[in-house]
């Protein structure tokens, strides 16, 4: 599978696993001086030990591009389908270690 644009062509390619996606519903931020760490975790009931499923490492001026465009689609999502509830959920005791430096 291959995407590209119109005029400055960028050929993005990504393999069939990939395509396939990980789940996760839970997201682990933290951050140093140099970058931001992005930790996707599929947290399921009634188990008391979850894996972080994939680490994305950004740095500071991409995790605000990610931002910002995460922030413009779920304005566009909202925009068609109606206002994505937020509920409370209790909260995870989170222990698998101690926050990045770089």
């Amino acid at each position: 599978m291959s995407k590209e644009t119109n005029q400055n062509q960028l050929n993005i390619e990504i393999d069939e696993k990939t395509a396939d996606g990980t789940y996760a519903n839970l997201a682990i931020i933290n951050h140093s001086i140099s970058e931001f760490v992005v930790d996707f975790i599929n947290v399921m009931p009634g188990s008391p030990k979850s894996k972080v499923k994939s680490r994305i490492i950004l740095t500071p001026q991409h995790a605000k591009r990610l931002a910002k465009a995460l922030a413009e689609n779920i304005k566009r999502f909202e925009a068609n389908n109606g206002e994505i509830k937020d509920y409370e959920q209790p909260p995870i005791p989170l222990n698998f270690g101690p926050t990045g430096q770089a």
